[in-house]
């Protein structure tokens, strides 16, 4: 296996495998050209078979972490690309490049997802650049630990919600006028939703609605032979864990599941290459979870 092979750090805490060093970046959703180790995005053995050629694909977070490894996972499977991040210009160079070298082409689409009006504006320009758009990938999303509920402001309870939430719902309904039978919509959720996580009351609230939203929307355009399903996550080594948690919590990030560990970003291409090819063209409302075995503890 290729997981963690670049990892030297060999001390222990606890009992607990320490797995990664000390370090946190202060801006969100961080910048994953700085971690270290760095995240596992590519499996140099994967082979595409062709399942997305020529489609068109809107990626949202995708210069770094899951978002960058799913594109890049899509472009190996023939796709376009059209990369949707915040600010993190470097990560998404580096994206674009790895994408291009597949020999399918990538755009880069800078903006805040919490706003309707850019939201239209890149799946706008992603039309007039490709003339078509047949996957929707809604992956962006931010968290910030807070202690306890009193600890969490108005202010940062409306913007967890506006970036990860509000953004589905503006990125979807935007798509749809361009979307058609076939087209698949693919949300990350997270298994917060169903476990929750006391530091994180409001981004495990907005990881819960956008499995609802994923539900009544599947319902909605199945009529119309549009797929739509969500992902929801463990703990994965991307530049949010760095963002979010304090130096002294990396080292044993992600342990504390049956797998004892967090997964790498590669290891959930698969599933969201399952959920936007015809592999699964008879799955739509659907949830599927890749967390180590996280929901299924007590």
């Amino acid at each position: 296996m290729f997981y963690y092979k670049n990892i030297g750090y060999k001390e222990k805490c606890k009992n607990v495998p320490v797995l990664f060093p000390p370090q946190h970046q202060d801006t969100q959703p961080g910048i994953e050209n700085i971690m270290d180790p760095l995240p596992i995005f590519d499996d140099p053995n994967y082979i595409g078979t062709g399942k997305l050629k020529d489609k068109v694909a809107i990626v949202t977070g995708g210069d770094s972490g899951i978002g960058r490894a799913v594109a890049l996972g899509f472009a190996k499977e023939g796709a376009n690309i059209s990369i949707v991040y915040y600010d993190e210009h470097e990560d998404a160079k580096i994206t674009k490049e790895l994408i291009e070298n597949q020999g399918v082409k990538c755009i880069l689409i800078s903006g805040d997802v919490s706003k309707a009006d850019f939201c239209k504006c890149a799946i706008e320009k992603t039309i007039d650049i490709f003339n078509r758009l047949d996957i929707l990938v809604n992956n962006a999303g931010v968290q910030f630990p807070q202690k306890n509920i009193e600890d969490l402001t108005d202010e940062q309870f409306s913007i967890t919600f506006h970036i990860n939430i509000f953004s589905v719902f503006y990125m979807t309904k935007y798509s749809l006028p361009y979307l058609k039978s076939g087209s698949s919509i693919i949300s990350t959720s997270s298994l917060f939703a169903y476990r929750g996580c006391k530091e994180l009351l409001d981004y495990s609230s907005t990881k819960g609605a956008i499995v609802s939203f994923t539900r009544a929307v599947a319902r909605s355009l199945a009529e119309k032979n549009i797929r739509v399903n969500a992902v929801a996550p463990g703990l994965i080594w991307t530049p949010l864990a760095v963002s979010s948690w304090s130096a002294d919590e990396i080292p044993t990030y992600g342990t504390d599941n049956p797998m004892k560990r967090p997964a790498q970003p590669v290891e959930l291409v698969p599933t969201y290459i399952y959920l936007a090819s015809d592999d699964s063209s008879y799955v739509t409302g659907q949830v599927l979870h890749v967390d180590g075995g996280n929901t299924m503890q007590s």
